[in-house]
This record gives structure tokens, C-alpha cells and sequence, in this order.
């Protein structure tokens, strides 16, 4: 942590999290997170409470002790009922619109347990109360090896329950994009409630890093991102012209990542990637600006680990030939690359989960 600081550069997840927090804190609101292990971390991550083993058993936060006038931080290991948590959290966040109240799933699927909570109240509240909820929900999403149970957030459930601007979907790729994701929340003049994909192996992943400009005034949250190769500074493969690209990817998570260091080790410099950061609503103005650069000659895939009953497909295809058809793009389809149509989120067998991501991989930089 004092490395970051110091340097300024390799801002982790986690640590930019502190950082959103501990800002709103100092500028007048609270802030309340609740969860299963949240306090530590699902996945030893955060560290938000530490406590005295040797001595006196006491608990210390560091977030309450940033200075006199600041805003009290929550933090509660909450009890293993997701309904009955996340329900509370929705009537807090109701009743209290200056506070940034945060709930997290161990990981995302355990969302399921609170559906109701979700679709009746969360997703519709508005639109049949005109209740305005600043919720955020953290789920853990990911497709790593750890099964059906733990691998879904089901990201494609919530972009079902999008419309009418009701909710906000994101799949970050950076801390700094979190960052300005958990403060936005709380500094526009309206609340509307915020579902945020959240990383596991991304939390200590090289690439996964933000710089400390990053965090500044003068930075906002990018809806959609471009390749860190055409970008500059982090040491990739220099990329064709955007005449000679023959293959745009779009994408969104962790996926980008897996797919940035296959490219780096087969030297393909005629792939280009880019990452939409919201789902919904859908960025398709600053996409449209992006996917510009390629009309003439490139081919259009949406990537990604899920099957393709679930994920973002089905959602993100009909905005993205929109946008395709909008900017007079020459192939005006998009074509998918990710997994095949599943009852079940997710393999539980370790050597055919790896054989899945590879052959998703392979599937993009094939000739």
C-alpha cells in the first residue's frame, strides 16, 4: 500500500474502494456496507476492520479515523440470508438518500436468495411508487474454475429488468472506474439503484491497476474503455492502423483481461478491444465515436465466458448493430464468441472449464 502511494502507480481494487469511501466520508456522507465477510473481504481483499487478538479483542476501523468532521463508516458481517439483508439495505437506502448504502454477495449468485427483493422492489420501485433508491448491490462475477455456484452473478437477470432508466448495470475493468462509479452515486442530484459486477482474480491482477491521476477531479467514469495497446504506457504490442484491423472485439469483465495476454503472446497486432464498462443504460454515443474508426473494413464479435442463454449477449447485440447500423459501418452484425447455451451457469470439472476459456480464445484471434 505505501509503494502505491509513494509511487503513485498499481492503485488495486480494494484500495481504490478505500479511496471512494474514505472521500465521501470526509466531504459529509456516510457510508454503510453489509455482506457476508465484508468486513474482511470475501476474498481477503479488503481488510476494512481490524481486530486485537493478543490483547483486549477490539475492533478498530481505520475509515472512522480519517478526522474530526468526518461521516461514520459502517461495516456489518451480516447473517446468511440474503432476503432479509438486502431488504433491510433497500428500506435503509429509501429512508436515508445522503448515505451511500452498499450491500455484497459473497459472490454473486447467492443474489438468487433475495430475487424478490430485486425484481418487486429494487428493479420496479420507482416505476410503481415512485420510490427513488440509491442502492448498490457487489456482486462477485466470474468465470474461473469454481463451479456453477460460484462463477454467475447472473448478470443477464438484471439486464432483463432493465428499462425506462429504472437501474444501473456495470462490469468495471478498473479500480479508478470504481472508484468514480461508488462516488458518482452519491454526488448526482438523483438516486437510482447501481449493480456492480464485481472482480476475484482481477483484485490482484497486473493489469488491473489505476494510477493516482486516475483519481482526480479532473478524471471521470468511462462508460466504455479502449485497448490498453492503442492507449499507450503499459508496454503492449503496437496495434496496426485502424484501416488494417480486421477484427474489433467488444467485451466486458475479466474476459478482457484473459484475451489481452493471449494477444501479447501470439503478437497479433490486428485485433482491437474494447470494453464496455455499463451495460445499462447503454453507452451507445461514445461507442458509436469508437466503433467509427473500424466501419470500413473490421468484423464486429462480442465476446464473452458465459453461455449464450446468459451474460450480456443477448442484451448488448441489439445496441451494438444499432450503433453499427448508425454509423454506416460496412458489416453491420455483430457475431458472438463465448460459450454454448447451458442449463447450468458453469462446469464443475476443473479440466473442462479450462478447456472452455481456451476455446473461446482461440476463437477470437483464429484467422
Amino acid at each position: 500500500k505505501r509503494k502505491m502511494f509513494e509511487s503513485g502507480k498499481g492503485f488495486d481494487w480494494a484500495t481504490a474502494e478505500q479511496l471512494a469511501f474514505a472521500t465521501l466520508l470526509e466531504e459529509g456522507y456516510p457510508v454503510r456496507l453489509s455482506g457476508q465477510d465484508s468486513g474482511r473481504g470475501t476474498f481477503s481483499q479488503r481488510h476494512s476492520v481490524l481486530r486485537d487478538q493478543k490483547e483486549d479483542n477490539s475492533y478498530y476501523t481505520p475509515l472512522n479515523n480519517i478526522s474530526k468532521k468526518q461521516k461514520k463508516f459502517e461495516v456489518i458481517d451480516s447473517l446468511l440470508s440474503e432476503l432479509a439483508v438486502l431488504g433491510f439495505e433497500q428500506g435503509y437506502a429509501l429512508s436515508e438518500p445522503t448515505t451511500l448504502v452498499v450491500w455484497e454477495a459473497q459472490f454473486g449468485d447467492f443474489a438468487n436468495g433475495a430475487q424478490v427483493v430485486i425484481d418487486q422492489f429494487i428493479a420496479s420501485g420507482e416505476g410503481k411508487w415512485s420510490r427513488a433508491s440509491g442502492i448498490v448491490m457487489l456482486l462477485p462475477h466470474g468465470y474461473e474454475g469454481q463451479g456453477p455456484e460460484h462463477s454467475s452473478a447472473r448478470l443477464e437477470r438484471f439486464l432483463q429488468l432493465c428499462a425506462q432508466e429504472n437501474i444501473q448495470v456495470m462490469n468495471c475493468t478498473t479500480p479508478a472506474n470504481y472508484f468514480h462509479a461508488l462516488r458518482r452515486q452519491i454526488h448526482r442530484d438523483f438516486r437510482k439503484p447501481l449493480i456492480i459486477m464485481t472482480p476475484k482474480s482481477l483484485l490482484r491482477h497486473k493489469y488491473c491497476v489505476s494510477n493516482i491521476e486516475d483519481f482526480t477531479r479532473k478524471n471521470t467514469f468511462h462508460r466504455v474503455l479502449l485497448d490498453y495497446a492503442d492507449v499507450g504506457g503499459y508496454g503492449l504490442i503496437k496495434l496496426k492502423k485502424d484501416t488494417k484491423i480486421k477484427k474489433v472485439i467488444i467485451c466486458s469483465g475479466k474476459v478482457y483481461f484473459d484475451l489481452l495476454k493471449e494477444r501479447e503472446k501470439l503478437k497479433n497486432d490486428e485485433v482491437f478491444f474494447i470494453r464496455i464498462e455499463q451495460l445499462y443504460p447503454f453507452p451507445v454515443k461514445t461507442l458509436a465515436q469508437y466503433l467509427k474508426r473500424f466501419k470500413k473494413h473490421a468484423n464486429f464479435y462480442w465476446c464473452q465466458e458465459e453461455p449464450q442463454n446468459m451474460g450480456a449477449w443477448n442484451a448488448a447485440r441489439n445496441y451494438i448493430e444499432w450503433t453499427l447500423d448508425y454509423i454506416g459501418s460496412k458489416n453491420p452484425k455483430v457475431n458472438y464468441i463465448g460459450r454454448n447455451p447451458a442449463a447450468s451457469p458453469a462446469t464443475g470439472y476443473q479440466k473442462k472449464h479450462l478447456a472452455q476459456q481456451e476455446e473461446i480464445i482461440e476463437k477470437v484471434f483464429k484467422q
